[in-house]
């Protein structure tokens, strides 16, 4: 055989070992990419699902309250699903024991409480400094949060619509924030507790009346199952 033929012979050789090689390292990524997708539908790959993921779902709750995790760090259980109902009943009923006979009004909207405080009640005028007559009132619904601690606790500062939008919105901020630290200073958890105001945004009664006016003026204290 010629050294020519000899020499083509030894190439077609060498082309055919590194299309053999080439064709064995496609089937091998293509068989690990079957795999890890076999694997992904049995959960198996933990680290790609969101931080806090189960094990049986990779899906975020976007629905859950952003303290969740706070108020469960700070020792406080989630109320279970089948027991929520009958959990808010309970305090429900407590609340308005403790409340009879007071300007607090209890109304209850699925499983979410609302204790509504007129402003003239708990607060002197352009202050936001809780009376100091009040304090009874708030110290009973802080007897019932100590007890039902599976809750969220949304404290709201409402205004009417006299004076500036900039001052309601302070006025109401700071009032609500004063209701909030008085609970803290109870011990009720402070990751369950946020404090907020609205100003004059939401009124329940017009605001060209006297009457009115005063039932804007108010602190809402919204109570929500831990879920």
């Amino acid at each position: 055989m010629s050294h020519f033929a000899t020499k083509t012979s030894d190439t077609v050789i060498s082309m055919g070992r590194a299309l053999a090689m080439i064709t064995a390292m496609v089937l091998s990524l293509s068989a690990c990419e079957t795999m890890k997708n076999t694997m992904d539908s049995m959960n198996i790959f933990e680290d790609d699902k969101p931080s806090g993921a189960s094990a049986a779902s990779s899906d975020v709750d976007v629905t859950a309250d952003p303290r969740k995790h706070a108020v469960m760090r700070a020792g406080v259980d989630a109320v279970a699903p089948d027991s929520i109902g009958d959990y808010m009943d309970q305090q429900e009923a407590k609340l308005r024991r403790q409340l009879a006979g007071t300007d607090v009004t209890v109304t209850r909207i699925g499983e979410t409480i609302i204790l509504s405080m007129p402003g003239s009640a708990s607060f002197a005028s352009g202050s936001s400094s809780v009376d100091s007559e009040f304090f009874p009132v708030l110290e009973s619904v802080a007897v019932v949060l100590d007890e039902f601690d599976q809750t969220y606790v949304d404290v709201i500062g409402h205004t009417d619509s006299k004076g500036s939008r900039q001052y309601n919105q302070r006025l109401s901020e700071k009032r609500a924030q004063s209701v909030a630290s008085y609970f803290e200073s109870r011990e009720v958890i402070s990751e369950r507790v946020i404090a907020d105001g609205m100003g004059e945004a939401n009124p329940i009664a017009p605001n060209d009346t006297r009457a009115g006016r005063a039932q804007n003026r108010r602190v809402e204290i919204k109570l929500k199952p831990v879920t």
